[in-house]
């Protein structure tokens, strides 16, 4: 028998080590009470601003200041760890002298949430989603904290069962309860039947599970699914010109295998290498059973309409805008600098509503199609090898001013466009989260693999231009650029970390022969593959 004071500790570490997941249903609000709750959120919404206004005004003055930024680069440049210790106390102690701390952003909340009738749990959930943004700025890549605009929804989260949104149980349902706003929700799959009914169980009888959980981590070191509800979230939607209210409950654990309606698993779990080049717009794979290229996020073909539908609405929007806002316009096009005030027309207000609801449309297919990726990769191997994330660098329009061979100067634009479109890193991801939580191994080969630059047939590095994407190897063998990339992160050596060329030799012919059964079924289908450089007559 363990005593009160380590059961009470080993429990507390057992749910820092737990998985855990969510689960997101509709509620089943009435209209009025959907009102309350957008209405709350807009009040969490100005009380956010107001806090990032005052955040944004320390952090700008403590930057201005010589000290700081010379703490900064001296903290950087330097590789001594007892200096950089030294360094970090005093940009430490200059953050608190000009209050750029959590201490200071948590109780500026209070006040700011009692200004905006808040409640407390509320309020202090949006203080931690901004310190967290500008902990980003202070140590990581941010630049500078944003305001919510009016419209946008923040959602109301409190992280804790019984406070803000309790839980509890009537009737054999789970209930829950927004000041004296009593709801439930509603219930459309077996998924869903499966979780929640997880939930009532452990609901029933929280000791005996919490016990047999404290057992498990003390015996055998390892976590069991306890399916415990640790806290409730409310996400007010705008669709379809409607408001409709989401709840997101977060469970401890992972979650319920899904099946279909003859109740056979839904996802199948592969086993062998797969190899994947992911590109700004396309994935091409090689794996032990078959070789791929396809676009991103594109769920058939109505995607590629859908975004240039949406970019047709913006320009009409940015065209209606400077009608009925010409004085707040340059004679050249450029805004003009300094304070405006604008004024909307009815027509650009009706194009706005449906931009805004083509880009939601267009948002979740996009995560649809991801996750459908995401979980037919995992069903041809359990091994996922690939490069490291390099869309934000990509994003970044380029420094300095270059100039063609023809004298004219190139554009600095970059990949903005097709990485918004297509969610490089978003796949990527989904996909390392996938093979993770599923029992598969995610590698990210090193920098210096450079897969699109090396020949395996003459066993050198040879670079190519990047509008390259068709290319004869060193034996005359004519390869897709994105294909061969992936084939060759497919021959990773384990021990050197880097190509195996005994393995390229071996495999090279059974996976070119599938290569081009692919390419063939592309042109002869006229599938359009983003920058591939196959041509479709």
């Amino acid at each position: 028998m363990i005593s009160n004071e380590e059961y009470k500790k080993t429990l507390k570490q057992f749910h820092k080590l737990s998985d855990r997941h969510i689960l997101a249903a509709e509620t089943d609000m009435s209209s009025s009470d959907i009102q309350k709750v957008v209405k709350l959120s807009d009040r969490i919404r100005k009380a956010g601003n107001e806090l990032v206004g005052l955040m944004r005004k320390n952090y700008d003055q403590l930057m201005r200041t010589k000290r700081y930024r010379k703490l900064l680069k001296l903290y950087g440049s330097t590789e001594d760890k007892k200096k950089r210790k030294h360094f970090a106390g005093q940009l430490n102690e200059m953050q608190k002298q000009y209050d750029v701390t959590w201490d200071f952003c948590r109780t500026s909340m209070i006040y700011i949430g009692k200004k905006y009738n808040v409640d407390a749990v509320f309020a202090l959930a949006k203080a931690e989603d901004i310190w967290r943004g500008m902990e980003k700025c202070l140590y990581g890549n941010g630049n500078i904290l944003h305001f919510s605009k009016y419209g946008d929804l923040p959602c109301i989260r409190a992280k804790q069962m019984n406070r803000g949104i309790p839980i509890f149980v009537k009737d054999n349902k789970l209930q829950f309860k927004l000041g004296r706003t009593v709801f439930g929700i509603k219930i459309n799959d077996r998924f869903q039947t499966d979780e929640v009914n997880a939930v009532l169980d452990y609901l029933a009888e929280p000791e005996i599970v919490n016990n047999k959980a404290v057992q498990t981590l003390k015996d055998e070191s390892y976590c069991i699914d306890t399916y415990r509800p640790c806290y409730a979230t409310l996400v007010p939607k705008l669709i379809r010109g409607k408001y409709r209210v989401y709840l997101h409950l977060t469970i401890e654990g992972r979650a319920k295998p899904k099946y279909d309606r003859f109740g056979n698993p839904r996802h199948k779990y592969g086993r062998g290498m797969i190899g994947a080049d992911i590109g700004t717009q396309t994935v091409a794979y090689t794996s032990d059973t078959e070789v791929g290229l396809k676009n991103l996020s594109e769920r058939g073909r109505s995607i590629q309409k859908s975004e240039r539908l949406e970019r047709l609405y913006y320009r009409a929007m940015d065209r209606s805008r400077r009608a009925t806002n010409p004085q707040n316009y340059n004679e050249d096009g450029t805004i003009k600098k300094g304070r405006k005030t604008w004024r909307y027309s009815n027509h650009y207000k009706k194009l706005k509503e449906k931009h805004s609801e083509l880009c939601r449309i267009n948002a979740i297919n996009r995560q649809l199609a991801i996750n459908e990726d995401a979980n037919y990769l995992r069903s041809l191997g359990d091994v996922f090898i690939t490069e490291p994330r390099n869309a934000g660098k990509l994003m970044k329009r380029a420094k300095e001013t270059t100039v063609n061979s023809k004298g004219k100067i190139n554009k600095k634009k970059r990949f903005g466009k097709s990485i918004k479109n297509r969610c490089p890193s978003g796949f990527q991801a989904a996909v390392e989260e996938k093979f993770k939580t599923t029992g598969g191994t995610y590698i990210e080969v090193p920098n210096d693999y450079r897969a699109s630059q090396y020949d395996h047939t003459a066993d050198d590095y040879i670079k190519k231009k990047l509008s390259d994407r068709m290319y004869h190897l060193a034996d005359g063998t004519l390869v897709q650029r994105d294909w061969y990339s992936s084939f060759l992160l497919y021959c990773y050596d384990y021990r050197t970390k880097n190509i195996d060329r005994d393995r390229c030799i071996s495999e090279f012919e059974e996976c070119y022969s599938k290569e081009e059964v692919l390419i063939k079924r592309i042109e002869t289908n006229r599938i359009k593959v983003l920058n591939s450089g196959i041509k479709i007559v």
